[in-house]
C-alpha cells in the first residue's frame, strides 16, 4: 500500500522539494497533503500543479492524522520544536517523520528523541542548495539516523528532490546538522570573498565586469550565480529574499556556537557575520545574504545599492 505523505513548509525551499515529490514522487496518484501557516503558499502550489495532486490543509493536526510520512522545513529552530510538539500531540505508532530543516544538532537530537518514545521514526535530513536547485531537484540530501528510516526516505530523496545522498545511515542525528552547518559556512564565506573582490575590482579600476567573467570561467555554479546577483542588482531590488538575512545569521550563529564548543574559531565567518548584522540594520527583514555586497560597498565608500 502507497504511504500518504504530509509536507509541512512551504518556504523557497520547501515549494520546490514538494513540486518534485508530486512530478517525480512515489506516490502513486495519491495527493500529496500540504500546510504552511500562509496559506498562499498553499494555494500557489497547488496551481502550479495539475488539478488533484495536492490536498492543503488548515493544521498539522490533520495531517499527521492521515499520513504515514511527514516532511518538515521550517525556519529555525523554535519554529520546527512547536510544529513537533503539536505533531506529538497524535499517535504516531510507525510514522515516519523526516526534517529537513536547518537546525542546531541539539535541537535535532531532542527531537529525534521525543519523536522515536512515541513508537515513530525519526530522520534528520538537511539538504544543500538554493532555491533554484530545490526547483529543479537537484538539492544534496544529508540523510542521518537508523539504517531502516533512511531505506524508507531514501525514495523519495534522489532522482526526486535531490540529485544526491550523503548516506549518514546510523550516524547520531545530529552528525547531519552539523555537517550543514559546517558546508553553509562555505556559502557565507564565498559570497563574503566575492564582495570583497568586485568592491576592490570597482575601486581599484579594474571594473567588475572582468573579474565576473573571470569567475563564470574558473568557479561556474554557486560562485557565478552569486556574482551575477550582486551585480544585476538583484541582492536590494526582489520582493523576497532567496537566503534572508535572518536566517543566515541563524546558521551563522549556530556554527559559531559549535565552533565554540570544539575550541576553534571561524574568523571568515565571523567577518561575514558583522557584515550580515549590517545587512540587517540597512535592509531589516528583506536583507539577502548576497547584501553582504552592499554591506562592503558601504565599509569602502560606496553605496549599498549599486545602481
Amino acid at each position: 500500500m502507497t504511504p500518504t505523505v504530509f509536507w509541512i513548509g512551504l518556504g523557497n525551499m520547501g515549494r520546490g522539494m514538494a513540486k518534485n515529490l508530486v512530478l517525480k514522487g512515489p506516490l502513486d496518484n495519491q495527493p500529496l497533503l500540504v500546510h504552511n501557516r500562509t496559506k498562499q503558499r498553499s494555494l500557489d502550489l497547488a496551481s502550479q500543479l495539475p488539478p488533484g495532486k495536492v490536498t492543503i490543509l488548515d493544521s498539522i493536526s490533520s495531517g499527521v492524522r492521515q499520513a504515514d510520512i511527514i516532511f518538515l522545513i521550517l525556519s529555525k529552530d523554535s519554529v520546527v520544536e512547536s510544529a513537533i510538539s503539536e505533531i506529538l500531540t497524535h499517535d504516531l505508532t510507525g510514522k515516519l517523520i523526516i526534517d529537513c530543516s536547518t537546525i542546531h544538532p541539539t535541537t535535532a537530537t531532542r527531537i529525534a528523541n521525543s519523536i522515536t518514545s512515541c513508537g515513530a521514526q525519526f530522520l534528520a535530513a538537511p539538504v544543500f542548495g538554493a532555491p533554484a536547485m530545490a526547483d529543479a531537484g537537484q538539492l544534496i540530501g544529508v540523510l542521518a539516523g537508523p539504517s531502516a528510516s533512511v531505506d524508507r526516505a531514501r525514495p523519495y530523496f534522489k532522482g526526486v528532490i535531490a540529485r544526491a545522498e550523503i548516506d549518514m545511515s546510523d550516524e547520531p542525528y545530529g552528525k547531519a546538522l552539523t555537517l550543514k552547518l559546517i558546508g553553509n559556512t562555505f556559502v557565507f564565506n564565498m559570497v563574503e570573498q566575492l564582495a570583497e573582490g568586485h568592491v576592490l575590482a570597482e575601486k581599484s579600476g579594474l571594473g567588475t565586469k572582468y573579474l565576473h567573467q573571470w569567475v563564470e570561467q574558473m568557479f561556474p555554479g554557486p560562485y557565478a550565480a552569486y556574482s551575477t546577483r550582486m551585480l544585476s542588482g538583484d541582492y536590494h531590488t526582489r520582493e523576497e529574499p532567496l537566503f534572508a538575512v535572518d536566517l543566515a545569521r541563524k546558521d551563522a550563529g549556530h556554527a559559531l556556537k559549535l565552533a565554540e564548543e570544539a575550541g576553534v574559531r571561524m574568523r571568515n565567518l565571523e567577518v561575514a557575520d558583522e557584515h550580515l548584522k549590517e545587512v540587517k540594520e540597512y535592509a531589516g527583514e528583506k536583507g539577502d545574504i548576497a547584501g553582504i555586497f552592499g554591506a562592503v560597498r558601504r565599509e569602502g565608500g560606496l553605496g549599498y545599492e549599486n545602481s
